[in-house]
Formats: C-alpha cells, sequence, structure tokens
C-alpha cells in the first residue's frame, strides 16, 4: 500500500518550466513595442522543460505593483503544446483580463517601474470553453488540480 502511494505523488509532483523571450531577459526591460505605447502585442515566449504528459498550457501576465491589486494583462488557456509562442499570437482561447477585453493588453503603469510576470503553466488536461468572462482568478481556479509544471519570466517597464 505504501507503494502505491508513493507512486501517486510521485506523478503529482511539478517541474519547472523554464520561460525565455527574445525580446528581453528576465527581470529586463520590456520593449516599448509590447506596450500600450507601442503596437500593444504579446512578446515571443520560449518554453522549456514541457513534460511529456502535458495536454495543453495555459498563460497568465499580471503586474502585481498596480496601483488597486493585481492588474491582469493576459489570459489564455488550452494552448496545443509547444516550445515557443510567437510574438502578436493567439495561440489557445483568451479569457478577459482587467482592461476588460479578451485580448493581450500590454504593459501600461500610471507611473513608477511595474513587474509583469509572464507565467506559463503546463495542464495535464485541456480546459475546454470556459466562459468568455474567465479572467484570471477562474482560469486558476478552473486549473486546481491540474497544473504539472510552470514557470515565470518577469519583465519591467516603465512610462
Amino acid at each position: 500500500m505504501n507503494l502505491v502511494i508513493l507512486y501517486i505523488m510521485a506523478t503529482i509532483t511539478s517541474t519547472t518550466l523554464t520561460i525565455t523571450s527574445s525580446a528581453f531577459k528576465n527581470n529586463g526591460f520590456i520593449p516599448v513595442k509590447y506596450t500600450c505605447d507601442g503596437a500593444n502585442i504579446n512578446p515571443e515566449l520560449r518554453i522549456e522543460g514541457i513534460p511529456a504528459d502535458t495536454k495543453s498550457l495555459a498563460v497568465i501576465v499580471d503586474d502585481p505593483d498596480a496601483p488597486g491589486g493585481t492588474f491582469c494583462h493576459w489570459v489564455i488557456w488550452d494552448i496545443p503544446p509547444q516550445n515557443k509562442i510567437n510574438e502578436d499570437s493567439q495561440p489557445g482561447i483568451q479569457g478577459r483580463n482587467s482592461f476588460r477585453k479578451n485580448q493581450y493588453s500590454g504593459p501600461c503603469p500610471p507611473g513608477g517601474i511595474h513587474h509583469y510576470h509572464f507565467k506559463v503553466y503546463a495542464l495535464n488536461t485541456t480546459l475546454g470553453h470556459l466562459p468568455p468572462n474567465t479572467d484570471e482568478k477562474l482560469l486558476l481556479d478552473a486549473m486546481k488540480g491540474h497544473i504539472i509544471s510552470s514557470g515565470d519570466l518577469v519583465g519591467l517597464y516603465k512610462r
């Protein structure tokens, strides 16, 4: 019986994804192109270490430095497992960000340097068609028990 429990625990342990971008380094400044002051398109994301049993990826981009609390810039799920999310792409189903739009909306801080977290999650399932108003909280709730790996790339921006 102990071997069965140990095996089950081993199958749900999480690994870490390595997230990088050709646009900026971790804790480096995000180019204007990817912000509200530029083309307002998502940067390329490279993903390494995707577990073999991954069924889909999800991405959440948020800013914990926003004056009113964490501000979400992108919510997207059911991305096929792939090592790269292309610049200016919508590879999955987009939910609602804090701008109340179902799209990527780039950094647009009111002042000071803000930290933008590009979080990528490897899931052991697809989430299907969640409602169009699915925001960061609803997506995190839907992913509970399905995250097998995750990683985070942090970019900075100041206007």
